[in-house]
């Protein structure tokens, strides 16, 4: 059962979003973790090319896989909408669905590794050195792409179906055997970056196991209907596929639209000096730890709004938003604070370099009204998400990737840092204004086919 299927969402208490976010926010807290651990293995036991190698690995598979992020937020919102229909047939449908499309997508990156290896090296315009071993992780580590693409699609019908705790779970599975495997094959058995690579690859594939394990035992406990278990006709029903595909292509634009524009500001701040590009990646890894405590109730939300959605009740979707955005919002001015106060102590933890704690404390005020602002996007997202309206996500990532190109570079002219940072502001809100002027439509698309008994919960 779900973690909170026993209570009406419409008598929805803000402590049972928290026990449903809590778990959410460990899982994403342990991501970093990885990369820690590998850098440290590297670091003491490799060359400085290595460290770069694994540098520049971590960041091609980090966007390709973000790239297929869809599996994940696809397949919550159509697991999520069947639960609150009460179809468990199209629960599961939903799922077998998204593993299809995972293996097929997963084996098309093995054929491509080759492609993706060049392409991916020559934007990083790496040393010779670090290009060969680079080369030589992408092509360990890309056997692991089905599974890692699996994942996706496991964890997505996990929050789907609200069972946060096992995600956890799984997610810490995966990352504390990647540390162990790392350490093994880089650390004492000499393996290098390949030992890296291969240490992920095996987490990937030990871990969807875990997760299959965990997610057909849920599933056959709620298998009470009368299709079978795999049911194959609905699978193969080419209108819901051709559904499915169009709703996670519009998932895929939005998402590369934010990569790009992520990686405009990063490629931009580079052009105030080395110390200026040093403290707004300080300051973006701020931003990034308050998006694992935002995302939470955004993947919350999900589950929430999209079984309102599929139980066509509006009564239920509004309560799903205001208790979640409520705490969210707390959480977000929260963080902001944090960022604010503290930002400084975390600037001279990270870097020895004055001039950085000098452009770090002049932009705080920037990244902690970024945070503040972004956590009405993080909502949104995770409301549209829920109800699989990816067309809007994507109209207003187009919209505010438009305005926000043009605007940053006017900004910057004006001045300087701070206009990147005034349009990298700007670039949140207008996401979020754009989803606003949807949402009342979203919200109609529910009520309109809404006609509750008076007093139905």
């Amino acid at each position: 059962m779900s973690d909170i299927d026993s209570t009406p969402v419409t008598l929805l208490r803000h402590r049972e979003i928290l026990r449903r976010a809590w778990p959410v926010m460990l899982a994403n807290a342990s991501v970093p973790l990885l990369g820690l651990s590998d850098t440290a293995v590297i670091g003491n036991t490799g060359s400085l090319s290595a460290l770069g190698a694994i540098a520049f690995g971590a960041i091609i598979f980090s966007f390709v896989y973000w790239g297929f992020g869809f599996l994940r937020m696809g397949t919550t919102g159509f697991t999520a909408q069947a639960v609150g229909a009460g179809d468990e047939a199209e629960v599961r449908t939903a799922l077998w669905r998204a593993l299809l499309l995972a293996a097929g997508l997963g084996l098309a990156l093995i054929a491509l590794q080759q492609p993706i290896s060049a392409v991916s090296l020559a934007l990083m315009d790496g040393s010779d050195s670090v290009n060969a071993l680079t080369r030589e992780y992408i092509a360990m580590r890309i056997w692991g792409a089905p599974a890692a693409l699996a994942l996706f699609a496991l964890m997505g019908c996990l929050i789907g179906l609200g069972h946060s705790k096992t995600l956890l779970l799984v997610q810490l599975f995966l990352n504390g055997l990647n540390i162990t495997l790392d350490i093994w094959f880089a650390g004492f058995l000499g393996m290098g970056v390949e030992g890296i690579a291969l240490g992920t690859a095996l987490a990937e594939w030990s871990s969807v196991g875990l997760a299959l394990f965990l997610v057909l035992r849920i599933l056959r406990q709620r298998h009470r209907d009368t299709e079978p278990f795999v049911p194959l006709s609905r699978v193969r029903d080419w209108a819901r596929l051709l559904h499915t595909l169009s709703v996670n292509s519009h998932i895929m634009i939005r998402t590369l639209l934010l990569v790009f524009s992520f990686a405009w500001f990063v490629r931009h701040s580079a052009q105030f000096g080395d110390d200026v590009l040093a403290a707004n990646h300080i300051l973006l890894q701020l931003i990034s730890f308050s998006a694992f405590f935002l995302d939470a109730y955004a993947y919350v939300t999900e589950a929430l709004v999209g079984e309102a959605a599929g139980a066509k009740n509006v009564r239920r979707f509004d309560d799903a938003v205001r208790k979640s955005s409520e705490l969210a919002l707390l959480t977000a001015l929260m963080l902001a604070l944090l960022i604010l106060f503290g930002g400084d102590a975390a600037a001279r933890l990270l870097s020895h370099h004055e001039a950085v704690w000098e452009q770090v404390s002049l932009s705080l005020p920037w990244a902690a009204l970024y945070v503040l602002m972004a956590v009405v996007a993080f909502q949104l997202d995770g409301i549209f998400i829920g109800t699989t309206r990816t067309r809007d996500m994507r109209n207003a990532a187009i919209v505010g990737t438009a305005i926000f190109l043009p605007l940053s570079l006017l900004a910057m002219n004006w001045a300087g840092n701070k206009g990147l940072w005034l349009s990298f502001v700007v670039y949140v809100c207008l996401r979020a204004l754009c989803l606003s002027y949807y949402l009342p439509g979203l919200r109609r698309s529910i009520s309109d086919r809404t006609t509750p008994a008076r007093g139905a919960a």
